[in-house]
């Protein structure tokens, strides 16, 4: 994923890439400046929370519906990818109508990186459409995307191009829903319905993200993923900042401490959150380093990262059973994926190269073969035997730092969280 961030009233962060997101070069890019007086949110108590959330849901609302046009409206990086997607996913983006494409705010490639065909997914925060469209001609016409957006102005882009769309591709498996992603049940999605569920740059927008994650586990399938790309921080973002309309649809204020995101996801049922990749978002601008210290925040940092969060039963640590799996040749028994002859990535510090025994945890192991994975692989063991945690678990900040970024440490190719 790359990322760029940007100033407190007027900004840009940077950040470097990481492989697999993609869309607008910073070259492209133009700093907004804005001298608003009003972009102050009220933070949320026990007796004010309801006004919390819709002036939060007025503001995001206005925000990407009115105040942006296209992509180079925005006042920073923090929402928007730099970096060429796969090629698949370049000839994806072909078929999507320019308009969709121009105002694309997501912070990632969302989307596994595994076959979906005859999938059915759902996309939160769909804004005008662009990743549900690649996702349909990925899931094909026996597949099913939808898209739920809170914004008027973006789903009447979307639905402007669902016939240009139909006659790109051939088929049509596309729908639309206006909704709060804090309230899908009101949607009328039917629970356990969905593969995968997406998510690009959104959830930090949400003010009540236990909601959110607490539907999402509702609609999944069993076995089925919530894969998301976000931005997260390294301590709890200041109530000062949480106040800054402009921070909040600039995807920063709502930015979730990593270690309350990853024990939030716990709680309602996600129960091993995996980390696929990260980035650390760094200031660049000295007038807002200068305001980050003046108020006391020049310890806050920001990280781009993609989780992804199963729907299984799995236990709260990875626990040794003595277990193993080893990702298929190509050549054997249908064998790898297409697009991945070599190795595939399930997480940061899961990489399975072909033809190669992996010891794995319990978690790990349920993983690829309660899924739609489990084709790609075979499997050594059972759940007879215990052997005590996985060596290697921990709690310490996962994100890599700056250095480890540039060094080029960071994912592992064994090991256990």
């Amino acid at each position: 994923m790359k990322f760029t961030l940007g100033t407190i009233a007027a900004a840009i962060l940077a950040s470097s890439s990481v492989a697999s997101a993609f869309v607008v070069s910073s070259s492209q890019r133009r700093v907004v400046t804005t001298t608003s007086p009003s972009s102050k949110l009220s933070v949320a108590t026990e007796d004010n929370n309801a006004l919390f959330v819709d002036e939060t849901r007025a503001s995001v609302s206005n925000y990407y519906g009115k105040e942006l046009s296209t992509s180079d409206d925005l006042k920073t990086n923090a929402c928007c990818t730099a970096g060429a997607p796969p090629q698949y996913i370049q000839d994806c983006i072909k078929n999507i109508h320019p308009e969709v494409v121009s105002k694309y705010y997501g912070c990632g490639l969302c989307l596994p990186q595994y076959p979906l065909d005859g999938a059915n997914v759902l996309d939160l925060g769909s804004g005008s459409g662009r990743d549900v469209y690649i996702a349909s001609q990925l899931v094909g016409p026996t597949g099913k995307v939808v898209g739920v957006d809170m914004t008027d102005e973006q789903l009447e882009v979307a639905n402007r191009h669902l016939d240009y769309h139909t006659e790109k591709v051939g088929y049509s498996n596309v729908e639309f829903k206006k909704g709060y992603l804090e309230d899908l049940k009101d949607l009328n999605l039917e629970a356990g319905s969905f593969d995968v569920i997406i998510s690009n740059c959104v959830i930090n927008l949400c003010s009540d993200k236990e909601a959110v994650l607490s539907e999402c586990l509702n609609l999944l399938k069993p076995g089925g993923e919530l894969y998301f790309s976000d931005v997260y921080a390294n301590r709890r973002v200041p109530k000062a900042l949480q106040e800054d309309e402009v921070l909040w649809g600039e995807c920063l204020s709502g930015a979730l401490y990593w270690n309350d995101f990853e024990n939030l996801a716990r709680k309602v049922g996600f129960t091993d959150p995996r980390l696929v990749e990260d980035d650390p978002i760094t200031v660049s601008n000295a007038d807002v380093e200068k305001a980050i210290s003046e108020s006391g925040n020049d310890a806050l940092k920001f990280y781009s990262a993609t989780y992804r969060l199963w729907k299984l039963d799995l236990e709260p640590h990875c626990e040794d059973h003595g277990q193993a799996v080893i990702y298929k040749n190509k050549a054997c028994c249908g064998g790898a994926m297409d697009r991945y002859p070599s190795g595939w990535l399930l997480d940061k510090h899961h990489y399975f190269e072909a033809g190669k025994i992996h010891p794995v945890c319990g978690n790990t192991y349920k993983m690829l073969h309660d899924t739609r994975l489990k084709e790609y692989f075979d499997f050594i063991g059972t759940f007879d035997n215990h052997y005590g945690i996985f060596e290697g678990c921990g709690s310490t900040i996962p994100y890599d730092t700056e250095e480890d970024a540039v060094s080029g440490k960071g994912a592992s190719t064994g090991g256990c969280c």
